[in-house]
């Protein structure tokens, strides 16, 4: 069994899951707003089935979706980490670098640093040869994340099998960063 992985950056700590964690959690994907580009808002129920995952995740690998807390006062904030998609995609097998905060701390680069964090552990420590980034393409403010995170833009749009079809959030862009890109842009 693999040791979690935990990684602390200038502001923030990605860690493992904790019971505490739970009711913020289930708050955040309640919120239309930060569930905007999901096409439905998840009960408490999917959003622990999620933390228990992910638990399970760290268990078998040492790696996957981190709980945030900010270091100066050790409040949740939401999840930043890598993750092995659940559902087939068109560009399967890969790892995802993701994110999800709750509102209250949007607008202050809590993402950007975060997934900078996920993405030096995929490519440095767990020499991943590719990472990817995927949202609905009205997503303008993950898009930005994946940009300032040094992600291109694969021009590889897909209909993501887990939204219904004939759903306005449907079509999904696709982000690639390869480990060479990484190392170009240290």
């Amino acid at each position: 069994m693999p040791e979690a992985i935990e990684v602390d950056t200038e502001r923030l700590r990605l860690r493992q899951w904790r019971e505490s964690d739970r009711l913020p959690f289930a708050a955040m994907n309640a919120d239309p707003q930060v569930m905007e580009f999901f096409p439905a808002l998840q009960s408490r129920q999917a959003s622990d089935a999620s933390i228990d995952a992910w638990q399970a995740q760290f268990v078998e690998r040492g790696w996957s979706n981190w709980a945030v807390e900010r270091l100066t006062d050790g409040v949740f904030i939401g999840f930043v980490g890598l993750s092995i998609p659940r559902r087939t995609l068109p560009f399967s097998p890969c790892v995802e670098v993701g994110w999800r905060l709750a509102r209250s701390y949007w607008g202050c680069g809590y993402a950007t640093e975060g997934g900078r964090a996920a993405l030096r552990m995929g490519f440095e420590r767990l020499a991943l040869d590719e990472i990817v980034s995927f949202t609905s393409i009205g997503n303008l403010r993950s898009r930005a994340v994946m940009e300032r995170l040094g992600m291109h833009d694969a021009h590889a749009d897909f209909e993501h099998p887990g939204v219904p079809e004939e759903h306005p959030l449907r079509l999904h862009c696709l982000y690639r960063m390869t480990r060479m890109q990484w190392a170009g842009a240290r």
